[in-house]
Parts: C-alpha cells; structure tokens; sequence
C-alpha cells in the first residue's frame, strides 16, 4: 500500500500540466486588472461594502481601493491589506470585512526605471509617459524608494443614507503631509477609453515602509525612487448585486467630478 501511494503522488508530481494551488496563483507577466465595483457609481455615492476582502486575494496581491462606508483609504501590497483611517493611522486589516470598490492585480514587473534627481509629481508622470509609450496600455506601476514630500488624504466615514457623492464631500477630507520618508506608490495608469467603469491616467495610493502612514496621493516629490511596470493585457469586472447599482443613473457626466475627487479639489 505503501509503495502504491509513492507512486500516485510522484504521478500527480509529474503529470503535466498539473499545478500546485500557489504556482497558479504566482504572478505571471501580461496578466489581468480585475475591478470589484465601477468606479464612477463609487464616487457617486456607492459606499455600502458587498465584495469580501478574501476574494479580492484569488485577484491579486497588489492594488487600491476604499473600505466599507468610506472609512480612509485602502491599499494591498505583497497581498496583505492596509487602511489609512480619517485618522491618519494606518493599519492591517484582515480579511473578514468587505469594500464597496477596489481594484488589483497580480502584480509582476516586466520593466524597471530609475529616474535621475528629485522629480516632483509634474515631472514624475512625465516621466512615466516617456517610458509608458503605449497610449492604450492598462499599466500596473510600483514606486519604490525615498521621498522628499508625500500628501495624502482620507475621508471621513458616511453616517447615514443618503449618502453625497465624493465631489460634494471635499470638505470632509483629511489631509497628512510626510517629509523624508520611505516608502511604496501603488498604483495604475489606465487608458481613455475605460474612463468611467475605471479612473483613467494615474492613480496612486501611498504606504510608508514602517506600514504606518499613508492614504490616496495628493502630491508627491521622489527623491531617490525605482519605478517598477507591469502591463496588463486584458481586464474584468464584477459589478455590485445591489439595488444602489441596480437604480443607479449612469447618463450623467462625471469626468469633472472624478478629477476634482483625484486631485483633492474643485476643478
């Protein structure tokens, strides 16, 4: 009996194709964005969680996204969860709770850069369009390395329904500056033509490396940073099973909206 279960074992081993539950989850270049919710309904009010955190990890180890009733900011780096409270302390957070919108991949770096000098945010994105040179390409990008200045924000958590969208909430920001800091930019730049199921152009979420400090950027000055892509090659989404989404009306531009959230202020 013994030698017979010897045997089936080295069969499965060598049987090709077969692959251990992690080899099909290790990162693999040209993979897939996947999106729990659509992110102009997100801004515009869809705060309510309904995607568990423990499916967001059979998508990806790596991305961004919000907690549930929109309470900071959340971001996931090497699969584990973060969440930078209205506070402005961060936090691990395990997988029992849910998001209302995230968005992850298995992150793989196909290519690296390491720009020369301080780059502000102006110049930094400048310098990723030189290198990003595909102008439809879905771009997975991890910023790695010292910062002379990072500012961040979180919102304060909704009370009660109904709920205001993200553009009519400015106020209800919360605003942390870091000075000489390490630490991680998670993030994607996202082609035009997925504007509205998606944030196009750049979005990125800030971790400290000590895991203490971060939130959705505002601005940001690299000082000494290595710039790791990895571009996707397809992208899937699950839209929320919930009355919200069911009644939402998506005629109503919100380009303007989505920007003045993105950058903190009006435009």
């Amino acid at each position: 009996m013994k030698s017979l279960l010897k045997y089936f074992f080295v069969v499965i081993l060598i049987t090709p194709g077969f692959k251990s539950v992690a080899q099909r989850k290790a990162p693999v270049a040209g993979g897939n964005l996947y999106s729990a919710g659509y992110a102009s309904a997100f801004i515009s009010g869809l705060y309510d969680a309904w995607y568990p955190y423990k499916k967001l990890h059979q998508h990806g180890n790596f991305g961004l996204g919000a907690p549930a009733k929109l309470d900071g900011e959340l971001m996931m780096l090497n699969g584990k969860l973060f969440k930078t409270e209205y506070t402005g302390k961060t936090v691990p957070i395990d997988d029992t709770g849910a998001t209302p919108y995230a968005v992850v991949c298995f992150f793989y770096a196909t290519k690296v850069f390491k720009p020369a000098g301080e780059l502000n945010k102006a110049a930094l994105f400048k310098f990723m369009d030189s290198v990003l040179v595909n102008q439809n390409g879905i771009y997975a990008i991890h910023v790695t390395g010292k910062f002379k200045y990072v500012k961040t924000r979180a919102f304060e958590p909704v009370q009660q329904k109904p709920y205001v969208p993200l553009a009519a909430m400015l106020n209800k920001q919360h605003f942390f500056e870091f000075r000489t800091i390490k630490g991680d930019m998670i993030g994607y730049k996202l082609p035009i033509y997925m504007d509205g199921a998606h944030i196009t152009g750049y979005h990125f979420h800030f971790l400290s490396d000590d895991k203490t400090s971060g939130g959705h950027i505002i601005d940001v000055i690299g000082d000494d940073v290595t710039i790791e892509v990895d571009m996707l090659n397809s992208y899937t989404m699950e839209l929320p099973p919930t009355a919200d989404f069911k009644n939402f009306d998506f005629k109503k531009d919100r380009k303007e909206e989505i920007k003045s959230v993105e950058n903190g202020k009006k435009q």
